[in-house]
């Protein structure tokens, strides 16, 4: 099985072209004022005529609102709504059924019982997506650049698919799929020079990296 690659936070034309020139299959804009990727929708547009159907197209929101969501697809119209917040099962669920979309839910991990909720998760969205749990005193549920023990994800792609993210670079990209047998992974700090700061060099890296592990 070919390993799906999806570069999240981007904000510039020049590493969107770096991720599509290695072919990438998803790119992620990020809807979240407080993150260093946030991207304003009118950008996203813009960006999104320059894929022009050659990967899919993820909106990255969080504990969205429905005018948010009804902005979004209105918009953008994007492939998948990546709901990276606090949203419980219903809200998934009524998500997906009232946008017409496929949902991403992202899930925190850093023990096995923050995999309890899986059974529940995967039956309301179309993939799920593993990232690390935040330090308590983080701002953002995600692109903080850490991991988790990939470990405790083992025999978990036996049963769905779902994406790998936190911390992943392009030394390690290999290892983490070897590990997890993960249908995709996601990768946005992992391959910036700063915070918010993407390099095209190391995207396009990351992405070859990826492709080497799993031709």
């Amino acid at each position: 099985m070919s390993v799906h690659v999806k570069i999240c936070g981007i904000t510039t034309r020049a590493v969107l072209e770096a991720a599509l020139a290695a072919d990438v299959d998803m790119v992620g804009f990020v809807f979240v004022p407080q993150s260093s990727r946030y991207l304003p929708l009118e950008e996203a547009r813009a960006l999104a005529r320059i894929v022009e159907g050659r990967c899919q197209i993820v909106a990255l929101t969080l504990d969205a609102q429905d005018a948010q969501l009804d902005s979004i697809m209105r918009d953008l119209a994007p492939d998948y709504l990546q709901l990276h917040g606090h949203e419980t099962v219903d809200r998934v669920h009524a998500v997906r059924q009232q946008f017409g979309c496929r949902v991403i839910k992202a899930l925190p991990v850093a023990e096995p019982s923050d995999l309890d909720a899986v059974p529940l998760y995967e039956k309301a969205a179309d993939c799920l997506l593993f990232d690390a749990k935040p330090a308590k005193n983080a701002l953002l549920p995600g692109g903080n650049g850490l991991s988790f023990d990939w470990r405790l994800l083992d025999g978990l792609s036996e049963r769905l698919p779902y994406l790998l993210s936190g911390g992943l670079t392009v030394e390690n990209v290999a290892k983490a799929l070897a590990m997890t047998g993960a249908w995709g992974v996601d990768v946005s700090s992992g391959v910036e020079t700063a915070p918010g700061q993407k390099d095209p060099l190391l995207v396009q890296r990351f992405i070859e990296a990826a492709r080497a592990a799993r031709p």
